[in-house]
């Protein structure tokens, strides 16, 4: 396509380049023109990084939303019996909180339409975890969406095709350039997915420290916020927790590890941590949708069990199938008596990558029964000789490596560690 009269490539990177906001006009034109190949990687790559340095007003952002939404089509979702409510994570290790949270919110009344991703680096994926099921898919089409939705209340699945297309060529470019962390890029990302698939209103959960992709917490209150005023600017009401990822959730990553321990919370157990949070997040969404119902009830129950197991059902998996286990498991032993002080979370998410759970590219295969589980969580006591963790693989050879993330990750002291909050902020 030819550029309209007055609107060219170079002209949009020069004049975010140099301070200016983008026009409506400028935005519409290059990500419709880059998503037909009218405009080259090279010209975006310019525009990207001039966006990473300069940033982009609040009409801006906007616009730059709209346009990547506009790159695709949208879900349509009205009509159900039930109000729509989504949750997103940024990302974290240990991080299953999906898993249970959309069956748990639909057993209290609303519908969940959680369109997924897969993992990347050091952290989990959630189709990912999911597909570790015997029979599980992730694609269906917007019909069978639907008619889940209204039938069993919630589904997690893959994102289809039409779904923000310019997203992904937005984000493989930044992901060669040095431009994935600029905040209103991030934000962009994140919600023209979350808009395009038609959900009412949408709880995000920003992690904060060492295992999140956002380590500092004034940066990422400041990725929250945007994401909040973004949301709000399209009429989806939306709520974000800060929550902290310096240590893993829960006692284990990987993926049919993970789904093994969403399933213990399901039945009324699990880790406090990941009990905690989920019934943070399904209070959050219930208020949004205007739903009134007891989320720790529901868990209680066995209703939010029930739903795990139709949603499971519905994609073709088998709820009852015995989950994939490693055959080789290494323990890493306590080296002396105390308190463990320090399990540092990305170093724990980067052994559970390197012991095959993880990819390093998008189209690496994972390993289903690769992963870590930690044993003691810090402020535990612990004796000479105890199981810190296990390393979980089906190919010993990745050991070795995946010992050397850990490797200064792991403290144990004299004395236990203060408990620290696991939401730290509410931003709305």
């Amino acid at each position: 396509m030819s550029a309209p009269a007055g609107l060219d490539a170079v002209d949009c990177s020069r004049d975010k380049r140099d301070g200016r906001a983008l026009t409506g006009a400028q935005i519409d034109w290059v990500i419709r023109a880059y998503v037909e190949g009218a405009v080259a990687d090279e010209q975006v790559a310019a525009l990207l990084m001039a966006v990473y340095w300069r940033g982009m007003d609040r009409a801006e952002l906007s616009r730059w939303t709209d346009a990547v939404i506009a790159s695709g089509e949208r879900v349509e979702l009205s009509g159900l019996s039930r109000p729509t409510v989504d949750k997103h994570s940024t990302g974290g290790v240990g991080d299953k909180i999906s898993l249970v949270l959309a069956p748990l919110v639909a057993a209290c009344g609303a519908a969940v339409p959680q369109l997924s991703g897969r993992g990347l680096g050091h952290t989990g994926g959630t189709l990912d975890k999911l597909e570790s099921i015997a029979g599980w898919r992730s694609d269906l089409s917007p019909d069978e969406v639907r008619a889940q939705l209204e039938e069993i209340g919630c589904v997690i699945c893959a994102a289809g095709p039409d779904l923000a297309p310019a997203d992904r060529k937005l984000y493989a470019l930044r992901d060669v350039t040095a431009t994935v962390e600029s905040i209103p890029l991030i934000a962009a990302s994140i919600m023209s997915k979350k808009i395009a698939e038609g959900t009412r209103a949408l709880v995000l959960d920003v992690k904060v420290g060492s295992g999140a992709f956002m380590a500092d917490r004034a940066r990422a209150a400041e990725l929250a916020a945007t994401m909040v005023s973004l949301g709000r600017d399209h009429g989806l009401e939306t709520v974000a927790l800060l929550t902290s990822m310096d240590v893993p959730l829960g006692r284990s990553a990987g993926n049919a590890l993970e789904v093994a321990e969403a399933v213990e919370v399901l039945s009324g157990g699990g880790p406090d941590d990941v009990v905690e949070l989920t019934l943070a997040l399904a209070t959050e969404m219930l208020r949004l949708a205007g739903v009134d119902a007891d989320p720790a009830g529901a868990l209680r129950d066995g209703s939010a069990l029930r739903v795990w197991r139709d949603m499971v059902a519905a994609q073709g998996g088998d709820p009852d199938a015995p989950l994939p286990r490693a055959s080789h498991v290494t323990p890493v032993i306590a080296p002396r008596s105390g308190y463990l002080t320090r399990l540092e979370a990305r170093a724990v998410g980067v052994a559970a990558w390197r012991l095959g759970a993880g990819r390093a590219r998008k189209e690496d295969p994972v390993s289903a029964t690769a992963g870590v589980v930690w044993r003691v969580r810090p402020g535990e006591e612990v004796r000479t000789g105890d199981v810190l963790l296990e390393l979980h693989t089906d190919e010993p050879a990745r050991v070795g490596r995946a010992l050397g993330a850990l490797d200064g990750a792991i403290t144990v002291g004299d004395e236990p560690t203060p408990d620290r909050p696991l939401v730290i902020e509410r931003v709305d």
